[in-house]
């Protein structure tokens, strides 16, 4: 009865760890809180405990650690600055060629 139990926690307690292991090499090194990976590395193989101390005190916050927010196109400036310009550049291009076809359909001087 007492395997039934232990070794089902044991897999648990196994997986929890090795999640915990890929997680910290997979986090960028400026979002890491409290110790360097290195040391974070060396804590969750302290069985159980290290892992839950990464998930709760060394894992970056979610929404947060450097990392830039989405916002919706129609809201960030740099999306509508781009917008104008290529707005801008088309009427431009239309302009010239508009130019162009009345070079074109313009009879050509006469030498004498």
């Amino acid at each position: 009865m007492t395997r039934l139990v232990l070794v089902p926690l044991g897999l648990a307690a196994l997986a929890l760890m090795v999640f915990s292991i890929v997680d910290i090499l997979l986090t960028d090194k400026r979002n890491v809180r409290s110790f360097r990976k290195t040391a974070w590395f060396f804590i969750v193989l302290i069985p159980i405990a290290g892992a839950l101390l990464w998930l709760f005190f060394g894992r970056p916050r979610r929404g947060g650690g450097g990392q830039r927010k989405m916002i919706a196109p129609d809201d960030d400036p740099d999306f509508l600055r781009n917008l104008k310009a290529e707005e801008e550049s088309a009427e431009r291009i239309r302009r010239l060629e508009q130019e162009l076809s009345e070079l074109d359909d313009d009879p050509p001087n006469p030498v004498a």
